[in-house]
């Protein structure tokens, strides 16, 4: 059974930022999540905390700037997801505009097929082949966990530079200087800046050391601010909390692509996706962008992902978009039978009925795409509300290593509950990293049932039926008044994601019609209860769902606005519904 349970917040509050000019239905929304006053509505570019305050940032920033004016070669290691890419193209975009540009500065993406994720050893060999050889090294989110990588390019004659946001292991990398707000004695007041925030803060922090030094005024400064469209690309993407600070970072790129005035490759990332920039949303990054950049890190190399972000030819960007577009598709295809293939063999193994019995879902296949498992796993996390790893063979099934991506619920630190795995039983997992709702590892293929039994043993320990009850959170009734394309708008122009969630409402509604789409998704039409009788029924939309609903029905929902030939109508997106006998406040 799932509860149902509306957001509190406080009238006094809802009242004090609808007085301040907020729409209400927007004061009673941010007051629900955690808002306490008028001054925390604005966005602006001057309320970003200060670089001053994360630790390192301003002394990395200073042998930056020594860098660039001997003109010594640096090389970007970047990560193969989006957050990866974005950070990357700032830094290399950033670097140069800061006077990097008679500075060999090139960039390297591991891929994740034969090299793993990070700063490796073997990564470092491949950077000291390049021509010319790197005398920095410059990790974007990545590289905490690098020991080894690190003490490698020390031997090779080369320092490393570790900009990241990952959580450290128990050792910090021997580097040259470490940014990163998670790293031991960092106060930075936002813990969830992503891999790309972490290298646009340094790049704020560098134009300001030039700038002391002379190299330019406030007035001719170069705007660093242009990188946002890519710095809110890869904090939506990866999913960071989007507390104020990010908001912040995420608005302001917005601002950006909606004013046309972004990089060429989001602009043809959009036209790829079929997406309007001038009306872009967080859900637009985190839906229909971020998975297209993604795709290339996933069954291909992001190198192809990076180069779009680099290209100031539309022409180019416009042809590497739609190949991305192509690789998006093919992996949907794969992860739907994937997706299938574990579904079967939970119900082979009676695993989905008696979920209520496990607390976490461990699988692996022979057949799988290691580029992929990350996203099955979040679609098991999703149905079964447990924390979930799906692995894939490492090396094409030729090898014994099995490579895992897991995600987990809110309440349950997965790389925590990875770490305590690892102290019970040493030498289970060969490596592992990552965050409290998403983790990578590896392990060997003769382990996984004991890596199963124990992180089921782990897992049982540190969660409670409280946090394994599937629970909806929403923002209460909408007003017959509220049913309208223009609130619909209101709200699709906020910035909404993980820790600031899109506006879910709460209602019944009489069942008019229901339809299959394409065999698998169910099309309603709905009249709200206790609404105007006479109004025309409302368009509802369930994606993945086949069963019918009754004739009354209690539902959750997103309101969007549907356009078609020029006409704006609403529609309802649902997410759950609600079957217990009387409604929930």
């Amino acid at each position: 059974m799932s509860l149902f349970s509306q957001r509190p917040f406080s009238e006094r509050t809802a009242s004090w930022l609808e007085q301040s000019g907020l729409h209400p239905l927007l004061a009673r929304l941010y007051a629900a999540r955690g808002l306490e006053s008028p001054e925390e509505l604005s966005l602006e570019l001057k309320n970003l905390i200060s670089p001053t305050e994360l630790k390192n940032c301003l002394n990395t920033a200073s042998l930056l700037a020594d860098i660039l004016e001997r003109k010594e070669p640096m090389l970007i290691v970047a990560d193969y997801d989006c957050d990866g890419a974005t950070a990357c193209a700032v830094g290399l975009r950033g670097l140069r505009m800061l006077g990097g540009a008679e500075t060999p500065i090139q960039f390297l993406v591991p891929n994740r097929f034969t090299m793993g994720y990070g700063l490796t050893p073997e990564v470092v060999e491949l950077a000291a082949q390049q021509i010319p050889k790197p005398k920095y090294l410059i990790t974007v989110d990545n590289g905490i966990a690098s020991e080894a990588g690190v003490d490698r390019a020390r031997a090779l004659g080369m320092e490393v530079i570790v900009t990241d946001h990952h959580l450290p292991g128990d050792r910090l990398p021997n580097a040259t200087a470490i940014v990163n707000p998670n790293q031991p004695g960092c106060s930075f007041p936002s813990k969830a800046l992503a891999g790309v925030g972490v290298m646009f803060y340094l790049l704020v922090a560098l134009r300001a050391e030039l700038r002391q030094r002379g190299k330019f005024t406030n007035e001719t400064q170069p705007k660093v601010e242009n990188l946002l469209d890519l710095v809110a690309l890869g904090t939506v993407a990866d999913v960071a909390q989007l507390d104020r600070n990010n908001r912040v970072l995420v608005s302001n790129g917005l601002k950006r692509i909606r004013a046309g005035v972004s990089q060429p490759g989001i602009q043809a990332l959009f036209q790829a996706a079929g997406r309007d920039p001038r009306k872009a949303n967080a859900f637009d990054l985190g839906f229909a962008i971020g998975p297209r950049l993604n795709a290339a890190g996933r069954l291909a190399d992001m190198t192809l992902g990076i180069r779009l972000l680099l290209t100031d030819n539309a022409e180019e960007a416009m042809t590497l978009a739609q190949e991305l577009d192509r690789i998006n598709r093919e992996r949907r295809v794969i992860e739907t039978g994937m997706q299938e293939a574990a579904l079967a063999h939970l119900a082979e193994d009676q695993l989905a009925g008696t979920i209520a019995q496990r607390t976490s879902i461990c699988l692996w296949n022979p057949e799988w795409h290691q580029g992929v498992v990350g996203i099955v796993a979040s679609r098991l996390k999703e149905r079964f509300n447990r924390p979930a790893i799906v692995f894939a063979p490492a090396d094409g099934n030729t090898g014994e290593e099995l490579r895992g991506s897991g995600r987990s619920l809110t309440g349950f630190h997965l790389r925590d509950a990875l770490d305590l795995v690892s102290k019970r039983e040493p030498g289970l997992i060969l490596k592992f990293g990552g965050h409290a709702m998403a983790a990578g590892l590896t392990i060997r293929k003769s382990d996984f049932d004991k890596f199963d039994a124990c992180f089921q043993e782990v897992a049982s320990s540190l969660l409670n039926d409280e946090l394994l009850e599937r629970r909806h959170a929403h923002d209460g009734a909408l007003e017959a008044s509220e049913f309208t394309p223009e609130i619909a708008d209101l709200l699709a122009e906020e910035i909404w994601g993980q820790g600031f969630p899109q506006p879910v409402f709460y209602g019944e509604f009489e069942i008019a019609q229901q339809s299959l789409m394409k065999e698998k998704h169910l099309r309603l039409m709905l009249r709200p209860i206790g609404g105007n009788p006479g109004n025309k029924p409302i368009t509802g939309v369930w994606f993945n769902r086949t069963q019918s609903l009754p004739a009354k029905a209690k539902l959750a929902y997103r309101l969007v606005t549907d356009r078609y030939q020029g006409q704006a109508r609403i529609q309802l997106m649902i997410e759950a519904h609600d079957e217990s006998p009387a409604i929930s406040k």
